[in-house]
């Protein structure tokens, strides 16, 4: 007898056991609801995140926004599984990623706004105004250079080697008339404190750091990309979860009139949307 429910009790505690382990599945339900956690830049990732919450609760969706201050944390968080998607990235940041990391097995389920890159200066009013051997600060990341020279050599200050478009470095200069320094490369989320601190004669800054950082895009920005170029910034998954209903909802969402009307209203063009 006392076998008998000692296997009874064995069973019941393996029992409990596994409905507790169910529940930190990535889907887990709570209160009728699926679950997302996503990743995203403060600005305006997060904030667009925020305001599709209500929308995909009305679709069963709690959505869970985790903050990020960097552009390298957000795709080994889900590489790791503590994210269901991010929402931070252009395509060839994406591609650069997934190349030096073979790790990353990850995938574009949408592009769903684009910030063109802005050159800002507290010195000048143009880029033709830049004297000779100008310092020009910009982000470390070689995926912003093929975004970033192009803006210099359509205004005529450089000349890049042909054919390089999207892939462009430094290095890839080959007439530089004024002698521009683009030699100071930093971290782009410190780029707005180096534009604070009046370094530098002009600084090339991410929209979503210009904004992060209270800069008047209006009376600083001196260039911008042209709307046409502007790669979208992108939600990505693990390749394994692109077709999940929640993330295929969650696109749709942040896709939708109510969220492109918002994101019209709150950048004043400073952040462009998508449909596609």
């Amino acid at each position: 007898m006392k076998k008998v429910v000692s296997l009874i009790f064995i069973a019941l505690v393996a029992f409990a056991l596994t409905a507790c382990g169910g529940a930190k599945n990535d889907t887990a339900e709570k209160d009728g609801n699926k679950k997302l956690v996503v990743g995203a830049s403060a600005v305006p990732h997060a904030e667009i995140l925020e305001q599709a919450k209500p929308l995909l609760k009305e679709k069963g969706i709690d959505l869970e926004v985790k903050v990020f201050q960097d552009y390298i944390l957000p795709n080994v968080a889900l590489r790791d599984k503590e994210l269901d998607a991010n929402y931070f990235q252009t395509p060839g940041y994406l591609d650069l990623q997934m190349k030096e990391n073979k790790d990353f097995d990850f995938v574009s389920v949408g592009g769903i706004h684009k910030e063109p890159i802005g050159i800002y200066s507290k010195k000048y009013k143009s880029l033709k105004d830049l004297p000779k051997g100008a310092k020009i600060i910009m982000s470390d990341s070689l995926s912003d250079h093929g975004r970033i020279l192009p803006i210099f050599e359509k205004e005529g200050l450089i000349k890049l080697k042909e054919g390089v478009g999207a892939n462009a470095r430094v290095e890839d200069i080959v007439d530089n008339p004024k002698n521009l320094d683009f030699s100071t490369l930093i971290e782009a989320k410190l780029l707005a404190s180096s534009f604070d601190s009046g370094e530098g004669d002009a600084v090339v800054i991410n929209t979503n750091y210009a904004l992060e950082g209270g800069i008047d895009i209006g009376k600083y920005g001196i260039a911008f990309e042209g709307d046409d170029v502007v790669p979208a910034n992108l939600v990505v998954v693990r390749s394994e979860d692109k077709n999940r209903k929640e993330i295929k909802t969650l696109v749709e969402v942040l896709r939708s009139k109510e969220i492109q009307d918002f994101i019209k209203e709150k950048y004043k063009g400073a952040v462009i949307p998508v449909t596609e």
